[in-house]
């Protein structure tokens, strides 16, 4: 139980979290709970319209699909934002045969940890209200091909694919280092997947092949995203401004060559906002008088080497200051590695040519060549952010054998652990440019008459600024006098990743575009009953973290 015993110190996340819920057991739903909501009975009132819903396609990433608490699972999918939206459109003359690519698990393949080698697979996260965190289930199921029909399928959702892996055959395959296009969960249900990633099927082409009447496209959130998970370390995976421009443009033309096809398009959230960026916060070092004290007399051999390079080799005086590091009583910055300052290695070796430190100091004064503390309420931007995935790592042992290497206190938390203020920025300003480009886009194509809805999350009236407190100042959303959280307690509309919404979230996002779609087409459509359906679930043994030695 080794490996259990590790994995489960993984999901120890902080209980901040799930402080303020009010009648938490009240609001856990069972894991068999009926996975459709309750449908409005039909009424005369309801319309389509100008649109027709009787063939609705949806496509996209994981939203979606259905992928929540970090797997593709049966729940999830019954729950999906597609079929949600469809149990809609069906009162007003949409399919009742809406099809997904099944994926026949009832826990799924946890995409967001390591499973152990041999047969053992891990599943969906639970919450474990012991800890209280997220936790993977010990019973899972590798992914699969699927069996059905791909050609009468409808919902061409794809967990974790950008703008540019809808248009490329090579997401279908070949499942190789060589093809970062490819997705095992395109592949799956692929018409005709590739052999070369040159010729096959693509997602966008199998959507369009499916002969819709109308489509929801939410596409472009992991195009950021990505880069944001990576603690803005995988530039790789962060698209241009001119990449995006091409390939959303060559996305909506595809379908806008579709005769009288009309569609929502739905932009990208305010992703730093979610949960996976809020639930550690930047001051999550908690510390006594005197453990400060004599971590502040550790820290004074660093302290005075920043005043010598400002001193003797011009060092910018702030900068100094930035880096400096003291502690105190109570809540203190995570200290951090920020590959964005300066390197200070070089000048260090300076001071110790010049014989104002010696070999042994200059040594110990490696980790901290590009350190500094984290910093919180700055303008415009508020907080630095810290990773859930932190939440593991904060406090533990860098050495073993060394008692006084607690990360993120004496030894730097890594970058890909952190957002900085540079990197916050970068994210921000390709986000919303690339809501600028959907939108522009949107309305080129709409330039002689209106066959796309435009649906922004950002709108200052919408539930998503609502939710993230950026409207009202209040964190929550009230829906029929119960205040939800934007967080993945009991009372919350996140899955326990900590990234995609639960049923409840998915529920809430669906009445929001309802609302667009209304008034784009002329329609008349029912609500989802958001509080019909399930928040998260509660580990009942299943857990990883519930094993014995763990």
């Amino acid at each position: 139980m080794k490996y259990l015993n590790q994995l489960s110190k993984l999901f120890l996340v902080t209980a901040l979290v799930f402080v303020g819920c009010e009648g938490q057991e009240q609001s856990l739903i069972d894991d068999r709970l009926e996975d459709n909501p309750i449908q409005e009975p039909p009424s005369e009132n309801y319309s389509a319209g100008d649109a027709n819903f009787s063939n609705y396609v949806a496509i996209g990433n994981s939203l979606t699909a259905g992928y929540m608490d970090a797997a593709l699972y049966n729940d999830g999918q019954s729950n999906s934002i597609a079929v949600l939206m469809n149990s809609q459109f069906e009162i007003v003359g949409g399919t009742s045969d809406f099809n997904q690519p099944d994926i026949n698990s009832e826990n799924g393949f946890n995409t967001a940890v390591e499973n152990p080698q041999g047969s053992l697979v891990l599943g969906r996260f639970k919450l474990d209200t012991n800890i209280p965190g997220p936790s993977p289930v010990v019973g899972g199921d590798p992914i699969t091909p699927y069996s059905g029909a791909t050609s009468e399928l409808n919902n061409f959702g794809v967990p974790g694919i950008q703008v540019g892996q809808l248009l490329t055959p090579a997401a279908g395959g070949p499942n190789s280092e060589q093809n970062p296009a490819y997705s095992p969960f395109y592949a799956r249900f692929a018409s005709n997947p590739s052999a070369d990633g040159q010729n096959g099927s693509t997602i966008l082409g199998d959507a369009i092949s499916a002969g819709p009447t109308f489509f929801s496209l939410w596409i472009g959130n992991n195009d950021v995203l990505g880069f944001a998970i990576s603690g803005g370390t995988n530039d790789a995976i962060f698209t241009s401004q001119a990449d995006y421009q091409t390939r959303f443009s060559a996305v909506i033309n595809n379908l806008m060559q579709v005769p009288d096809l009309k569609g929502v398009v739905i932009d990208i959230p305010p992703i730093l906002a979610i949960p996976y960026f809020r639930a550690v916060t930047y001051d999550q070092i908690v510390l006594d008088q005197e453990t400060s004290d004599a971590l502040n007399q550790a820290f004074a051999g660093f302290n005075a080497a920043l005043d010598a390079i400002v001193a003797n080799l011009g060092h910018d005086q702030a900068d100094a200051e930035m880096r400096k590091v003291s502690y105190s009583a109570g809540a203190n910055p995570v200290l951090i590695i920020d590959d964005n300052l300066e390197d200070l290695g070089p000048k260090f070796d300076q001071l110790e040519g010049a014989g104002a430190i010696s070999a042994q100091q200059r040594a110990a004064l490696v980790p901290y060549e590009q350190a500094r503390p984290m910093m919180g309420d700055l303008p415009q931007i508020g907080d630095e952010l810290v990773l859930l995935s932190a939440g593991s790592v904060l406090g533990t042992l860098a050495d073993p054998q060394n008692p006084q290497s607690q990360i993120g206190v004496v030894v730097p938390l890594g970058d890909e652990y952190t957002l900085t203020s540079d990197e916050i920025v970068e994210i921000e300003t390709a986000r919303q440019t690339f809501n600028g480009i959907m939108q522009q886009v949107v309305q080129g194509a709409n330039a002689n008459s209106t066959r796309i809805a435009f649906h922004s999350t950002n709108a200052v009236d919408g539930a998503f600024l609502d939710l993230f407190g950026l409207s009202d100042g209040e964190l929550g959303v009230r829906v029929s006098g119960t205040l939800l959280a934007p967080d993945f307690s009991p009372n919350g509309v996140f899955s326990t990743d900590g990234i995609h919404p639960n049923s409840r979230g998915n529920a809430i996002v669906v009445n929001e575009v309802l609302k667009t779609i209304e008034e784009t087409f002329n329609a008349t459509l029912p609500a989802v009953d958001v509080l019909n359906l399930p928040s998260v679930q509660v580990c009942a043994g299943d857990c990883v973290s519930q094993q014995s030695g763990s």
